[in-house]
């Protein structure tokens, strides 16, 4: 066993760790984190002041592990951002929060309350650009389908967009702060407080009576069992984890399903073949997921690989790296359409913690595709002005223009 006092020892004893850069992460974080995944499994990186573990076992085993290996402090950057919500609470505390809000993201509810407005929506992005040429897909089409799905969930006006789309810039920077910049920091608090007045205001209307009595999450959140119901300012915190993670996770999934297809030959098959949709989506998730870690703190004395993990140690579960391992998954640098396990990926994380809005980002993407591929058949994606994947927390091309 390994005991690690302080940083100069720990990076000693993990060499590749500490030579680890951000801007490497951001630019291309395989090879890197392929380097730890052999003979490091559980690295400590001093540039992001934590622990990687990378080998798909011990992703595993760490998120569903919530004796050792908690979200619910105050360390965590979800938690400093948005406050106590589902993702930053465990055990009895996690259930209470994500209960009430468990029936609208199964398949069942999606299918018969969103899948029509979700291609509502797509249809009108459409719109706004069928009648030429050319299209910067992220700012005019993944970026706002999400935001507008997110709108109709909680019944909010679709006015709202544009400034749901300018806080969930600076959510995405105070999220990924692992350096801690306060200047960042200090953005995503203003906007966490800005969405916090605007949520309120909707409920304060179905407070008085004057609600939207069309289903939406908010409304049946207020009309809970008081056993059950949450506080307005309960309700308004997981509200913010919820839109972050339902606008993130599906702007990148719908661009990096059609990157991965494009960039892998494999666009026309699916063009053709229609069927092939959800596997491409569930292997762009294993291959190139839109979130590539998930952060967990030591609550108890542990031990991996030999190294000794201390209470209040961070954990980062390196999501993208167990859905590269070779023992898990043949050949997995590459793209495979036909891969036979590619749903066993941990795109999503596994535990108490996997992803709430899980079916809701693969039913936005199928739809977002589906509805791409049918108004504009000749669709494909400018390779000449293609700027692929970046980013080492939250990962997606920067730009996207396609061409019909």
């Amino acid at each position: 066993m390994t005991t690690l006092p302080d940083n100069e020892q720990r990076a000693s004893r993990f060499p590749l760790g500490a030579a680890v850069e951000l801007e490497q992460l951001s630019r291309d974080p395989n090879p890197v984190l392929a380097a730890l995944r052999e003979s490091e499994p559980v690295s400590w990186v001093p540039a992001l002041n934590m622990y990687l573990v990378t080998r798909y076992d011990d992703v595993s085993a760490v998120l569903k592990d919530d004796i050792h290996y908690i979200v619910g402090t105050e360390a965590s950057l979800p938690y400093d951002t948005f406050g106590e919500h589902m993702m930053t609470v465990d055990g009895a505390a996690h259930e209470r929060y994500k209960a009430p809000h468990r029936p609208f993201f199964l398949p069942p509810s999606i299918r018969n309350s969103l899948e029509e407005r979700i291609a509502s929506h797509a249809h009108s992005l459409i719109d706004d650009f069928a009648d030429k040429r050319e299209v910067e897909l992220r700012a005019n089409f993944s970026a706002r389908l999400p935001v507008l799905t997110m709108l109709s969930l909680f019944g909010l006006k679709l006015e709202d967009e544009s400034r749901l789309r300018q806080w969930y810039d600076t959510f995405e920077a105070a999220l990924s702060n692992f350096t801690r910049d306060e200047a960042i920091r200090a953005a995503g608090n203003r906007s966490a407080d800005e969405f916090h007045s605007l949520v309120q205001t909707y409920l304060d209307a179905i407070n008085e009576g004057g609600g939207d009595p069309s289903g939406s999450l908010l409304a049946a959140l207020k009309a809970a069992p008081a056993e059950q119901r949450l506080s307005d300012e309960e309700i308004r915190r997981n509200a913010l984890i919820i839109f972050f993670g339902g606008i993130s996770t599906v702007d990148a999934l719908i661009l990096n399903t059609l990157y991965s297809l494009a960039t892998n030959e494999s666009l026309q098959r699916v063009r053709e073949d229609r069927s092939l949709l959800s596997k491409a989506i569930t292997e762009t998730i294993r291959w190139l997921g839109p979130v590539q870690s998930a952060t967990r703190h030591v609550a108890v004395d542990t031990e991996l690989h030999g190294v000794r993990l201390r209470i209040g140690d961070t954990v980062n579960c390196m999501l993208s790296a167990a859905n590269r391992d070779p023992s898990k998954f043949e050949n997995p640098d590459a793209f495979d359409l036909d891969r036979a396990n590619a749903v066993q990926h941990v795109g999503f994380a596994v535990g108490p913690h996997h992803c709430l809005g899980s079916h809701l980002a693969r039913a936005e993407a199928r739809i977002a595709i589906n509805t791409l591929l049918d108004r504009l058949p000749a669709l494909t994606l400018d390779m000449d002005r293609l700027e692929g994947p970046h980013g080492y927390e939250f990962r997606q091309p920067v730009s996207a223009v396609a061409t019909f």
